[in-house]
């Protein structure tokens, strides 16, 4: 490697490092803002068609604005009712939580056992006030976001304008094709992944009322959110309404073993039939850039990073494949099964 190469790989080095800094010291600000800026590839779109149906646009976001503010409301209104009906129901679990614990610890072939030790009563009632607590600050943040969102989609219509006059018409003509498939692909990936999410909360939803777990339109809520992480998610999302109905039905172990079963085929359901009909094939990630993209915005921003971190690699390789040159990262972030089957019908 020569000196001139060794110089440009430790700057890149170093460049990695001084962002991934500023990205985690900046979280206050910079993940509001990138949540923001994945919000206008939803949202952009509908500000595009009433600006050209001659909607003024400050007309435009304040509809936008309106009718954002009353989702996240109801949605911010329903979740803490959600906490609120788990926390009054509480109490009504903690004798079999007791009993369960005591009857694992004296299973256990250990002299000492730190279950004997820990009260399931009291962790299970500090993290339901933690979340209820929480519910400020939550609003809080998405004023911020939604403040973003104002002004990101302020500059949406007149984008195409002003690449006209920064550059040339060969270069402005060459850029509007680029720009206007990077914004298309990635928001009708990200209102694939919010359609595929609410079917999948739906189905869990049903299975959980039909089997009779309570608060099943909250594990419906959980899983609509977490399925926004592949497999963690569907795991963690998985784990609450299972736990719950081993001890709601304590002390049979069948409905917690049919609930096991009904989410994992509803799971399985979505992941193998539903999700590619809707997503196809062209937008699937490598399971290696998946992994490495949870990793690094999970540490980065914790869950909220999590939630993330695959529409933001999506993102990016719809923008690698759409600049030539550029394309070979897109191409080596996809999975690569498109190219397989074409291999395999070709054979």
């Amino acid at each position: 490697m020569n000196k001139d190469k060794l110089v440009l790989l430790s700057l890149t080095i170093l460049t990695v490092v001084a962002v991934g800094f500023v990205l985690k010291v900046a979280k206050p600000v910079i993940l509001p803002l990138v949540i923001a800026w994945l919000m206008t590839f939803i949202f952009g779109p509908a500000i595009n068609f009433m600006t050209q149906r001659k909607i003024p646009l400050p007309v435009a976001i304040t509809v936008i604005m309106l009718l954002l503010s009353g989702v996240v409301f109801l949605s911010v209104f329903f979740l803490h009712g959600r906490v609120i009906a788990i926390a009054a129901e509480f109490p009504r679990y903690e004798e079999k939580f007791i009993r369960i614990g005591t009857e694992i610890s004296g299973a256990l072939p250990f002299a000492y056992n730190p279950l004997t030790d820990f009260d399931w009563g009291k962790s299970a009632r500090s993290v339901l006030v933690t979340l209820s607590g929480s519910f400020f600050s939550i609003v809080s943040y998405l004023v911020m976001v939604m403040i973003f969102l104002a002004f990101l989609l302020s500059g949406k219509p007149y984008v195409q304008q002003k690449m006209d006059r920064a550059l040339s018409k060969k270069m402005a003509d060459q850029m509007k094709i680029i720009s206007s498939s990077i914004s298309s692909q990635i928001s009708r990936y990200l209102w694939a992944m919010v359609l595929i999410s609410f079917l999948t909360g739906c189905l869990i939803w049903l299975v959980l009322a039909i089997i009779g777990i309570d608060f099943a339109i909250t594990w419906g809520a959980l899983a609509f959110f977490f399925n926004f992480i592949p497999v963690i998610g569907s795991v963690a999302a998985s784990i609450p309404p299972i736990l719950l109905a081993l001890v709601q039905f304590y002390p049979g172990i069948w409905p917690g073993l049919v609930t096991l079963i009904a989410i994992t085929a509803a799971q399985m359901t979505m992941g193998y039939f539903i999700t590619p009909k809707i997503l196809g094939d062209r937008l699937h990630l490598s399971p290696v850039v998946i992994l490495l993209s949870l990793l690094f915005w999970g540490w980065l921003w914790g869950i909220v990073g999590a939630l993330l971190a695959v529409p933001i690699a999506s993102a990016i390789k719809i923008a690698c494949e759409n600049i030539n040159e550029l394309h070979p990262i897109g191409v080596m972030m996809g999975s690569g099964r498109r190219f397989w089957k074409e291999s395999q019908s070709i054979k």
